[in-house]
């Protein structure tokens, strides 16, 4: 039995910059932390004694004999790409909802290629990690996906993620004082809109052609480096806020996909209340909204804010993690076999247990 843990994400500037079509040719970076907020994910090899061969319980309860039956894509495609040939049951839970602009399906991604290669007696770097689920996103699923998501999910931290032209990355935390990165986290706050969209759809709007929005891509570059000169100087953090308010006005004017009315009468209410700037998290068009509110404001705007979700959250710096590992019987076919043979109702008593 395996069970990994793989951490969402926050990303504050140079989202969209990550994308290959627009990195491959001008660079790009984005300034992103990973938080408390967790994908978790059980897998282990299913012993021989039920009808189905797999199991795969995620929003919906998957039985299949065959990989190719399963539905949901991103487990089918791990495991083919692992070559799992034995049958498998994974589970998922999640700290946070699904399609919400928190990363999730990179650290759902990150986290089963871990828990798989766990379970194949293999541990995998960070890096791997992060360069596999990237190629079964982009490559396999084709998903319009960048590719800060997968190396924060993988790698954990504050971080300064660097994409180089012609292909390539690399990672450099965000080397502050403690001090610092925690003043910084007590003026974010995040709340969840109750808006769900698939990030992929809302990139489509705008990622297919990133070359006719050249000024966009440039200014949330350009936030990057203005964002670290904040951090790294003793200047009051409320320029940090301004920034991202910056990088909002930028972001929406992508495409009209990228915000509604919902989402900009929310932030226009925060911004009343005292919060200094925000950000829908991810692509954009609903999920999580992030703001920033110097904490002597913060009553004000969660009160204003009242029906929605607010989330507290601090930062994470440990990335995908293998927290249990316990070795099981490996049954063969042969001692199925015996074992049904030699307990009269041995099959009905497999289904009780399934159903438990």
């Amino acid at each position: 039995m395996i069970i990994s843990r793989t951490p969402y994400r926050i990303s504050f500037f140079g989202g969209g910059t990550d994308y290959p079509a627009w990195s491959g040719k001008h660079g790009g970076a984005v300034l992103a932390t990973t938080i408390d907020k967790y994908c978790y994910l059980t897998c282990r090899f299913l012993p021989p004694f039920f009808e189905h061969k797999h199991r795969i319980v995620w929003s919906r309860i998957e039985t299949c004999n065959s990989v190719e039956e399963i539905v949901h894509p991103a487990v089918r495609e791990i495991l083919r790409f692992l070559g799992i040939e034995r049958g498998v049951e994974i589970h998922h839970v999640g700290d946070l909802p699904a399609r919400s602009g928190m990363g999730s399906s990179s650290s759902f991604a990150v986290g089963l290629l871990h828990a798989v290669h766990a379970l194949k007696g293999y541990m995998p770097t960070m890096d791997q990690l992060a360069r596999e689920s990237i190629h079964i996103e982009q490559e396999v699923l084709k998903e319009t996906v960048g590719c800060q998501d997968q190396i924060l999910a993988a790698v954990g931290g504050f971080n300064l993620v660097r994409f180089h032209r012609g292909g390539g990355h690399s990672v450099h935390p965000v080397l502050i004082p403690q001090e610092r990165v925690q003043e910084l986290n007590q003026h974010l706050m995040l709340f969840y809109s109750g808006i769900k969209r698939t990030s992929s759809s809302v990139a489509d709007s705008y990622a297919l052609d990133l070359d006719a929005r050249q000024d966009q891509m440039r200014t949330a570059h350009q936030l990057v480096d203005r964002g670290l000169e904040i951090l790294n100087s003793r200047q009051d953090l409320a320029g940090f806020g301004g920034l991202l308010h910056e990088a909002w006005e930028a972001k929406r004017s992508l495409s009209s996909a990228v915000s509604n009315p919902m989402v900009d009468e929310l932030y226009a209410r925060a911004r009343k209340a005292g919060a200094v700037g925000g950000k829908l998290t991810g692509a954009g068009g609903g999920g999580f909204l992030l703001l920033f509110v110097p904490p002597a404001r913060q009553a004000e705007v969660r009160a204003e804010l009242r029906d929605l979700i607010h989330v507290p959250f601090r930062f994470d710096t440990t990335g995908s993690q293998i927290i249990a590992f316990s070795r099981e019987e490996d049954y063969s076919q042969a001692e199925a076999g015996r074992v049904e043979r030699a307990i009269p109702g041995f099959r009905e008593l497999a289904d009780i247990r399934e159903v438990i």
